[in-house]
């Protein structure tokens, strides 16, 4: 009996994205172009979270953000109102960006040069994490509803990321939420990643995480230079 050939499609396609994400990366690199790939579930904060980092860093830092949806400019909208340029991409249903669709979203603005691109990816906690998109650096959101066990539950989503930002602090005492527990399970996903809390609504915490874009902006800056 004839053997049956089998073809692994996922991993052809990651691995074909990953050499398109590399040539993005380096491309970003030689342009002093920072882009930070924003993860996290549906309702973490993350816009919220990127209106304040707009006003804390915008004096600083060329802001653009690009805002992927499955469908609506609703958020699109309140980046452009918070001072950042913006454009919407429509993923067509799909639950996630790759390297692919983020290099067409950075073509389109390209006209125009940026110290920061924002890639604020669907929400979900799965597939984003699974596609390299080019970025410099990837952050995802925890929000404090979530639960300090979400490390657990999605290992993945906190082993690509580069800093984790837990949002909704405030409303920590309504809520079964262990900060030190939740930092635990971090690190036992991600040794040594910073962990960033935060409250988006009431703009506390954002002064660290506006510290942690600008030194990681310095970073490029040093290396091209180096």
């Amino acid at each position: 009996m004839a053997e049956v050939k089998i073809i692994d499609l996922k991993a052809n396609v990651l691995e074909d994205n990953d050499i398109l994400a590399a040539k993005t990366r380096a491309r970003l690199k030689g342009e002093r172009t920072f882009l930070l790939n924003l993860m996290s579930a549906p309702g973490s904060g993350k816009t919220t979270t990127l209106t304040r980092l707009i006003e804390a860093v915008k004096d600083d830092l060329k802001i653009a953000v690009m805002e992927a949806d499955i469908d609506s400019d609703v958020d699109a909208k309140r980046i452009i109102e918070a001072g950042a340029d913006a454009i919407q991409l429509h993923t067509g249903g799909m639950c996630h960006l790759d390297a692919d669709m983020t290099t067409q979203g950075l073509d389109s603005i390209r006209s125009r040069r940026y110290d920061l691109v924002v890639l604020e990816n669907v929400g979900n906690l799965v597939c984003p994490a699974e596609f390299d998109t080019g970025a410099t650096k990837n952050a995802m959101i925890l929000s404090v509803p979530e639960g300090d066990d979400k490390p657990l539950k999605y290992p993945l989503m906190f082993q690509v990321a580069d800093v984790v930002i837990i949002n909704k602090t405030d409303v920590m005492p309504y809520f079964d939420f262990d900060m030190e527990k939740a930092k635990a399970n971090i690190e036992m996903r991600h040794p040594g990643i910073e962990v960033i809390p935060i409250c988006a609504k009431t703009g506390e915490g954002i002064d660290k995480l506006a510290d942690w874009i600008r030194k990681e902006f310095d970073k490029i800056c040093t290396e091209d230079d180096a």
